[in-house]
């Protein structure tokens, strides 16, 4: 079932990195940081409130607006009376617990496109590249157990220089190389792997460019996190190669803040457009 949905999410990405390629890179690539990622943020609170709309109950979550607006008038004109006080309260309680129901089906209808944009946006805002001449740590993951024979692992191009590896960490069947990087641009490093070629790209310049953090295996948390290269097969001798880059700078475009930045400017963006859309939530 696994595997299942890693290559489900795996055919989910092709689409979505065409989107990220074609719709989401000018954007990034001509804008500051903090504006591409409000200019994405409103784009997405409104199709996200577009959604909302038109999969949710939108009659009975006006009914059960309405009738809040009632117990809260209810409460300020009969505030001395304390049974019914406390009859309003359960009543808006309930009423609470109705409007979080109602919002389960546009959650689940919306939480697998939101995932894919997110990650196509982490490719871009979650990490900086490498500068020309800086090293970084190559992690190899291979299948198999401790005990299992190593294959035979070369590293066949590289845009740069080996300055120590390989290394085996034998306990955790992990190959690593610390290695420095020379030329800027899109690379793609290759390894031999028992005579089979394998390649991981690499992201090396200024700016904002989309950096792949690892190549996946068939685990589906890392093919959704890690979209931009085609995951290994279950029965791939690798399951993994992974590259450490630094993180990016900045609050509204820097590394982990940018998710913050996304959720708070996407609800401000929606809310503004509420009335506009005609929506109640």
């Amino acid at each position: 079932m696994t595997e299942f949905i890693a290559q489900l999410i795996a055919w989910l990405n092709i689409p979505m990195n065409a989107l990220g390629r074609y719709l989401l890179a000018p954007t990034i690539t001509h804008l500051p940081g903090w504006l591409s990622n409000t200019v994405i943020s409103a784009v997405m609170g409104i199709l996200l409130l577009i959604i909302f709309k038109y999969t949710s109950d939108q009659r009975a979550i006006g009914e059960i607006r309405d009738g809040i607006k009632a117990d809260l008038l209810a409460l300020k004109l009969f505030k001395d009376s304390v049974g019914l006080t406390f009859r309003l309260q359960g009543r808006l309680f309930r009423a609470a617990f109705y409007l979080l129901a109602y919002a389960v089906r546009p959650m689940l209808v919306m939480i697998l496109p939101v995932s894919l944009v997110l990650s196509q946006m982490a490719l871009w805002y979650q990490s900086q590249p490498l500068q020309p001449g800086e090293r970084t740590i190559i992690t190899m993951q291979l299948s198999g157990t401790a005990t299992d024979p190593w294959p035979s692992v070369k590293m066949a191009s590289l845009p740069g220089e080996v300055i120590t590896g390989p290394v085996r960490i034998i306990s955790q069947r992990r190959i690593c190389w610390d290695v420095r990087i020379n030329k800027s641009d899109e690379h793609n490093i290759v390894f031999d792997v028992n005579d089979q070629r394998l390649a991981k790209s690499i992201a090396v310049g200024e700016g904002f460019m989309p950096v792949s953090v690892m190549r996946p295996g068939c685990r589906w948390k890392d093919v959704l996190l890690n979209p931009l290269e085609k995951p290994f097969p279950p029965q791939s001798l690798v399951q993994g190669i992974d590259l450490v880059y630094p993180d990016r700078p900045g609050r509204a475009a820097g590394s982990d803040w940018w998710l913050v930045y996304f959720f708070i400017a996407s609800m401000v963006f929606a809310l503004l457009f509420k009335p506009f859309i005609k929506v109640r939530i």
